[in-house]
């Protein structure tokens, strides 16, 4: 036994379970090696198959997701996805979780979540140019509502704005389900040329493993196998795990790694995120079909005494692992020298499928590279639909009493948080950061140039936990269905999304029930509207001392304009205007926004969805917008058709512009007004345009009713509502601003 081996911690029980492993997974590790691992080779298997890092209990179900599509270029399994643009040009985009760090230090964890998500981007040869959010909070009264969603706003644009890339917008929403686990998930998109990406794979025996980027410390250790376990109380505890950023170390290392793939030095490239080391060398040794070997005692290190163990399983920030042309060290040496980067060689590329690591030249690991990957645990973990699930999606609205003040309602409704006006988030980003942004946080979608050419990108993130809550399946079905409405809103054609599903432990059954569902809807949804899935995360165990959150996915879409300068906004544009309806209102008060501000419930069953209906709208809509017909369009979702209209008229940057209106459906007024009925846009046109409009829709066969014309100071809504545009602006404007008083 080395000296290196004699100094380790003896294993026990109490060792091997805070490690997050199970007996039978310990028993799997012993025959994987044929012999007992030491503690660092513990520390590594618990990282690798940690929920995590493994997807041990979500990948079964993952493959029942399409993939491939005309326009992808990379799916899921690598660092991001990619689609082509044209033009030799490629989208690369991911979305992230980072949400227990940002529950614990909701400032540094929000931060080095963008900060990962940026590095998965670069990483592939792109430079990033935007980047948006998904953030859920508890309700406004808990005590650390206001603490976590200022911490972490701030953390959002502290490192988003250091570093130079625009954040375009995302969604925000508040519900007690999240009082005690927060959802921060982070997306970025990028541009690369297509000749030029990179992939992390370790390939050619005898190729360099090049350490780069900051130094290593004991920031971060243990995060995956954390992100991997649920809370308790002490959550607080956990503050050691979280690991800190440095946004302008970030900068450097993006400029350094986009210069040295100008060169031809680079075979393949990783960030060093979740699991840190151990991760991004065993994954990039899988996927290359080779072995890496290390020696720990180079690794550039910012504390003293650092063991093998923590070495290995940090996930200190803004570190990256490239694998080099041997020959080509001294190049990229001095580029990342130049950047005042460390860049050093810390092993090898080797045969064997074997990951090695040493310390002052004494081994302390010794594991297959196939024992970390592909041979690690997959679950097919029981799924039962939960106890009183029935009892949740019925409602009666012959019960629900119809508010005698439909005004008032539509009032209260703009002063919810998951409705009002988000724009104090969003003044604290940089969005218009490189000149490439056209459309600005607060539309459908957001609209972003892609510079020397006609084109445009569209992206949004959408999601709703309620529709997931009451019905699994038609939630993830309108999830991805709401994100294309989104694009189509502004002109975009659908190209790839990522998803980032957040759900409890899977190991409860019903928690596994609902993934299960959301997965398969989600499937439907992406089939039925002809959108792969490029790129994604799993993000089990939110929940604390047994409390699960919703099922949360959230999907973010990327859309192609091939004019970008034909893009559309949601605000009414000019008086005389007619306003259309494209799509159906159905009597469902289900699962609303309504339905919970009004009358506190949390009740019934989503809207209905027809998925050939939904591409009729998104389509008409698409073709009037190629065709110049289209002054504005916007999706309607949360509030319903009240609340859309009145978007519709108060949410832009000019001053506001009224509108009459006039509904003739014959159903109960609160469900005309604030139900969420799916497959539904408004759209405003000039008058001469209405039959051009009607031939599209009649080719598409999509439904279309005019209910009104844009002009006035007030809303009028006949017969029911009538309020001043300039009142309505207020409530919502101020909402968030107010409560956070």
């Amino acid at each position: 036994m080395s000296q290196a081996e004699r100094s380790q911690p003896l294993l026990t029980p109490e060792i091997i379970a805070s490690h997050g492993l199970s007996e039978e997974e310990y028993q799997k590790i012993v025959k994987a090696l044929g012999r007992e691992p030491n503690y660092t080779e513990l520390g590594v298997f618990s990282v690798m198959w940690s929920e995590h890092c493994s997807y041990k209990s979500s990948k079964r179900l993952l493959k029942l997701l399409p993939t491939e599509g005309p326009a992808v270029l990379q799916g899921p399994g690598e660092n991001a996805g990619i689609v082509d643009i044209g033009g030799g040009l490629a989208a690369v985009f991911k979305i992230e979780s980072h949400n227990h760090p940002s529950f614990i230090e909701p400032y540094q964890g929000a931060a080095t979540g963008v900060g990962g998500i940026l590095r998965d981007v670069f990483t592939m040869g792109a430079r990033p140019i935007a980047s948006l959010n998904s953030l859920r909070f508890g309700a406004f009264d808990h005590p650390r509502t206001r603490y976590l969603l200022c911490g972490v706003v701030a953390g959002i644009g502290g490192y988003g704005n250091c570093v130079g890339v625009p954040t375009l917008g995302g969604e925000l929403f508040f519900d007690e389900c999240y009082n005690s686990n927060i959802l921060v998930n982070a997306f970025t998109l990028g541009i690369a040329k297509k000749k030029r990406i990179f992939r992390g794979r370790a390939k050619g025996i005898g190729n360099p493993l090049i350490y780069v980027g900051a130094k290593t410390g004991r920031d971060g250790i243990h995060g995956a196998t954390m992100a991997s376990e649920a809370f308790s109380d002490e959550a607080e505890k956990r503050r050691p795990t979280v690991q800190v950023g440095d946004p302008f170390t970030e900068k450097l290392l993006l400029e350094a790694c986009l210069e040295l793939m100008d060169k031809d030095c680079l075979v393949g490239i990783q960030d060093m995120g979740a699991a840190g080391l151990t991760s991004s060398a065993a994954e990039m040794a899988a996927r290359g079909g080779t072995g890496v070997e290390f020696e720990l005692s180079l690794v550039p290190l910012r504390e003293k005494g650092m063991t093998p163990y923590e070495i290995l399983l940090s996930e200190s920030q803004e570190r990256m692992l490239l694998v080099a042309k041997k020959g080509s060290e001294e190049e990229v040496k001095s580029i990342f020298n130049r950047w005042d980067l460390d860049a050093v060689v810390v092993g090898r590329v080797t045969r064997g499928g074997l990951f090695r690591a040493l310390f002052h030249g004494q081994e302390v690991v010794r594991i297959p590279i196939e024992a970390l990957t592909s041979a690690a645990p997959v679950y097919s973990r029981p799924a039962e639909r939960p106890e009183g699930h029935d009892e949740a999606q019925k409602l009666d609205l012959r019960k629900i009493q119809e508010p005698d003040d439909l005004g008032a309602v539509l009032k209260q409704l703009l002063d919810s948080p998951n409705i009002a006006s988000k724009e104090w988030v969003y003044r604290q980003y940089d969005h218009f950061v490189r000149s490439n942004t056209v459309v600005a946080p607060g539309a459908d979608a957001a609209v972003i140039r892609i510079k020397g050419t006609d084109k445009g990108l569209a992206l949004t993130a959408d999601g709703n936990s309620r529709y997931c809550y009451l019905d699994p399946y038609v939630g993830g079905v309108l999830a991805v269905a709401e994100a294309a409405r989104n694009l189509a809103c502004v002109g975009a054609h659908p190209l790839g999304l990522s998803d980032c599903l957040n759900f409890g432990s899977p190991e409860k059954p019903e928690v596994m029930w609902q993934f299960s569902q959301v997965v398969q809807g989600m499937r439907d949804g992406c089939v039925g509207l002809g959108v792969p899935v490029v790129s994604g995360n799993v993000s089990f165990y939110n929940e604390t001392d047994g409390r699960p959150i919703h099922p949360t996915p959230v999907v973010a879409m990327v859309g192609l304009l091939p004019k970008v300068a034909r893009c559309v906004t949601p605000w009414f544009k000019t008086a005389g205007d007619l306003v259309v309806l494209l799509g159906r209102t159905r009597e469902e008060l289900g699962a609303s926004e309504y339905l919970r501000v009004v009358h506190g419930l949390v009740k019934g069953t989503p809207p209905w969805i027809d998925l050939a209906s939904e591409r009729a709208v998104q389509q008409c809509c698409l073709r009037a917008i190629e065709r110049g017909i289209v002054r504005s369009a916007h999706d309607v979702s949360e509030g319903g058709l009240a609340v859309a209209l009145a978007e519709c008229c108060i949410g832009g940057p000019e001053k506001a512009l009224g509108a009459r209106i006039e509904t003739h459906e014959m159903m109960r007024a609160d469900a005309l007004l604030f139900g969420e009925s799916q497959s539904r846009i408004i759209v405003s046109i000039k008058e001469r345009d209405l039959g051009r409009l009607r031939e599209i829709t009649g080719k598409e066969g999509a439904p279309l009713r005019v209910i009104g014309v844009v002009g006035g100071t007030r809303l009028i809504i006949q017969p029911v509502i009538q309020a001043p545009v300039d009142e309505l602006k207020s409530i919502w404007s101020s909402s968030l601003e107010r409560r956070l008083k």
